[in-house]
């Protein structure tokens, strides 16, 4: 067994990492995309229930919060500033998510977020795909929408396909799925995504899934129509999400009614209660610019690039050897 002070990437590797993230910074500084720096800790956690934040207190001044949460991503800061003038932004962030380590997973990882004033989430994936183009040397990406996907892939209508249609799809997967076990149809929806469409996408060439359910919008815009869709995307290579995009929610009303929605389904499963960001809220009252944002996954862009099995071979210490 080699000695765990030892860092599980290569030295190859580490000069890899080095490269992109420089390669990254000169991408958004030809297009004048401003570097940001902004807190990792917060007074207000993630409401999202499937984000569990680390918390750590903090001593000193009596004004000081005697809890703070390290933040799962740095949107919220971010668009602070963007309410504030800051123009489309970029940041290059460690964030932190609790009871993530796996193959793929590490409590603690790098995401580059980045913002886009004018841009809808359309025009967010073409720059994005010239990213990868410049990073990667991929030709064009594959774009479908959310429906194109799933009835491509396992011929069902997410929008429209019943409850029983749904399980007994699950049920063919053999994930032991009980009829009681999804709560509601985007359970079953984000089961068949993961387990029988994620792993077949990206290998030819990155994959767009676009414009997903209304009631998957998390911070996105919803699109009125029949059906109303969210206007989000997820970008997929070599089977693994690579990166989550949003035309921005800029509606304050809306958000606080969306975190109330997260924060209740919290309850229901027991989870921890959280603060609501009113700082946010409050940036987004003050008015959000028109903008489309999008986290792209740093660490398994290295393990796409470097054909990784696990994020250890491209951190130098994962969380075991911390």
């Amino acid at each position: 067994m080699p000695a765990a002070w030892r860092p599980t990437a290569s030295l190859e590797i580490l000069r890899l990492r080095a490269r992109v993230l420089a390669d990254l910074r000169d991408f958004f500084a030809r297009r004048s995309i401003l570097e940001v720096e902004t807190p990792v800790l917060s007074q207000a956690g993630n409401c999202d229930p499937h984000l569990h934040s680390l918390m750590t207190a903090c001593t000193g001044a009596d004004e000081l919060a005697a809890l703070y949460y390290l933040h799962t991503s740095p949107e919220f800061a971010m668009k602070r500033l963007l309410a504030a003038g800051s123009g489309s932004i970029y940041q290059i962030a460690r964030v932190f998510r609790d009871g993530e380590r796996g193959s793929w997973h590490n409590p603690e990882f790098t995401l580059v977020e980045w913002y886009r004033v004018g841009f809808d989430h359309h025009r967010l994936m073409e720059e994005l795909e010239a990213l990868l183009s410049q990073v990667l040397g991929t030709a064009s990406c594959r774009r479908s929408s959310y429906t194109e996907i799933f009835q491509a892939y396992v011929e069902l209508d997410p929008h429209h396909a019943s409850l029983a249609e749904l399980h007994r799809h699950t049920a063919r997967l053999g994930l032991g799925i009980s009829p009681y076990a999804c709560q509601d149809r985007d359970d079953y929806l984000n089961l068949i995504l993961s387990h029988s469409i994620a792993p077949k996408l990206g290998w030819d060439r990155p994959t767009f899934i676009y414009d997903f359910p209304a009631s998957q919008a998390a911070l996105a815009r919803i699109r009125d129509g029949d059906p109303p869709l969210a206007e989000r995307f997820e970008l997929f290579i070599h089977g693994m999400e690579i990166a989550n995009g949003f035309h921005e929610l800029g509606d304050h009303i809306e958000q606080r009614r969306r975190f109330g929605a997260e924060l209740a389904r919290r309850r229901q499963l027991g989870l921890p209660e959280l603060p609501m960001d009113e700082r946010l809220l409050a940036a987004l009252e003050h008015g959000l610019p028109d903008c489309a944002g999008v986290a792209l996954g740093f660490d398994r862009l290295l393990m796409a690039m470097t054909g990784a099995g696990d994020i250890a071979e491209v951190l130098a210490f994962p969380i075991e050897r911390a």
